[in-house]
């Protein structure tokens, strides 16, 4: 139910520093959470980031790269590990929780102007399910409405859901962001842009996820997204709204991290043990699964055990990766951002700096993992990798 409040939107402050997620004709001011009015301390302050807030008493949550508090930063939180769409920033919603053990929480935004009669709107957001989730669920999309929402008490709003995925399909990918996306014609006079699940939990389809052998975070028991990219634009009157046909779009979007674990043998030779460990990415990725730290694990191991070996990190990523750094500052050089990444979790396992060394090959040297019979996917995730060569 809809309550007559009054919602106070906090006036923009200064520019964000990553200003790619938010486009000029975007009628959601901050659609990317990059601009704040201070950093998050705690679980729930999703009103910190600016024109945001929780339309319930059960607040959501906001995740800011700067902040040093393990529970909200990016890519590392409370919920798991996930970098952000685009920029520094996201928030996170509870979407459903079995027994409604857990309150849902929304977040909603007052847009710039509002919405023009019998003009239609393109809508999108982007949902990534949280490491710690113990369900997954559908019915994730968006509310648009005249009125705003505004209740003090933990509860399910029960509204129109205009906006969703195509297939209401349930949202059980981690590491990676699924695009939510749809048309939208105005009644005239719509102002609030709300995100959330609207829909009762008989009417909502979940499934249980098991946890990553390797993961130390603890479940909740609720079906956790990260939201970010949120963008309303008007449509020119033959203008489309292309939410799923463009193929960088599709790309951008996999969900596939292709996995390959080797099992660490003491027969093998001290070479073999580094060098068969391989550690693969999502798209536009550059942070570790479970599987790459075990991987890397191993490699520590070997490297511990053999005090004067040194090795050379290779990272590479595909063609697609290269194709959007073109237009999106944001995907240039994955594979020496890759490098990176594994070096510092080399590091970490008292790895000396010295005896690492990096190459970057971009997409010139093919994975010899990929075969005929893979499908495009599954061929672009064999070559988002890092892999091993001791001196």
């Amino acid at each position: 139910m809809k309550l007559k409040q009054l919602v106070a939107f906090t006036a923009l402050i200064g520019l964000p520093l990553f200003a790619s997620a938010q486009k000029e004709d975007n009628l959601v001011d901050n659609g990317g959470f990059e601009s704040s009015t201070g950093k998050p301390k705690k679980i729930g302050q999703i009103d910190l980031a600016t024109g945001w807030i929780s339309p319930t008493g059960s607040r959501a949550d906001y995740f800011m790269s700067d902040s040093k508090l393990p529970d909200v930063g990016v890519p590392e939180n409370a919920f798991g590990k996930e970098q952000a769409k685009e920029g520094e920033n996201y928030a996170g919603i509870v979407a459903f929780s079995y027994g409604n053990k857990m309150p849902r929480s929304y977040i909603m935004a007052k847009l710039k102007t509002p919405l023009k009669k019998d003009v239609t709107y393109c809508i999108s957001f982007y949902v990534s399910m949280s490491e710690a989730s113990k369900y997954a669920c559908n019915q994730i999309g968006a509310n648009i409405s005249k009125k705003a929402f505004g209740t003090d008490q933990k509860v399910h709003l029960i509204d129109q859901t205009q906006i969703q995925h195509p297939d209401n399909k349930v949202f059980n990918a981690t590491y990676n962001w699924e695009k939510v996306c749809g048309s939208y014609k105005a009644e005239g006079g719509e102002k609030f842009l709300t995100i959330g699940n609207f829909t009762s939990d008989q009417d909502t389809k979940y499934e249980t996820n098991k946890k990553p052998k390797d993961s130390k975070i603890t479940q909740i028991v609720a079906a956790y997204y990260y939201i970010d990219e949120v963008v309303v634009t008007m449509l020119d009157k033959d203008g489309e709204c292309k939410c799923y046909t463009d193929d960088k779009d599709k790309n951008e979007q996999s969900t596939t991290v292709y996995m390959k674990q080797v099992a660490d043998n003491d027969k093998m030779s001290t070479k073999d043990r580094i060098e068969k460990q391989e550690v693969y990415f999502g798209f536009g990725k550059t942070f570790l699964t479970p599987q790459a730290k075990a991987a890397l694990d191993i490699v520590a191991k070997v490297m511990t055990e053999n005090p004067t070996m040194s090795i050379t990190v290779i990272g590479s990523n595909n063609e697609e990766e290269d194709k959007l750094a073109e237009k999106k500052d944001f995907y240039a050089d994955m594979d020496t951002k890759r490098n990176q990444a594994v070096k510092e979790y080399l590091l970490s396992k008292g790895i000396s700096a010295t005896r690492l060394k990096s190459e970057s090959k971009g997409n010139e040297e093919p994975s010899p993992e990929i075969k005929e019979s893979d499908d495009e996917d599954l061929k672009l995730a064999k070559n988002r990798r890092v892999i091993f060569k001791v001196n």
